[in-house]
């Protein structure tokens, strides 16, 4: 039998049960649970940067957000508050849109 030690989405367990597949899970204390989300979000931004076409590109971005927005719970926030920090964020400091590359930057050394 495959050992994965790895965090899983909530319904994998009934898709295995309904595939008739024997499998042994346990539920993490909540320090773990920071860490294997944290090591879930390196695994599927990996898999993002694998990805081959836009479509592998989007579904890879949408286990992502989906790792963001359970990530911000855990920090005692919300999607929505996350958002509105993005914006703000944005507001004051532009996005990422016009593909700015920054070369260097002079010092001034009076």
């Amino acid at each position: 039998m495959p050992i994965y030690n790895k965090l899983i989405r909530d319904r994998i367990p009934q898709i295995m049960d309904e595939a008739g597949k024997t499998y042994t899970i346990r539920t993490l204390s909540d320090d773990e649970y920071k860490t294997e989300l944290q090591k879930k979000c390196q695994e599927e931004l990996n898999e993002y940067l694998a990805a081959e076409n836009d479509t592998d590109s989007v579904e890879e971005l949408a286990d992502l957000l989906e790792l963001i927005h359970t990530l911000v719970r855990i920090h005692g926030s919300t999607p929505e508050e996350l958002e509105a920090v993005r914006v703000k964020k944005a507001e004051k400091r532009g996005g990422f849109e016009e593909k700015l590359f920054l070369i260097e930057v002079e010092d001034d050394k009076r």
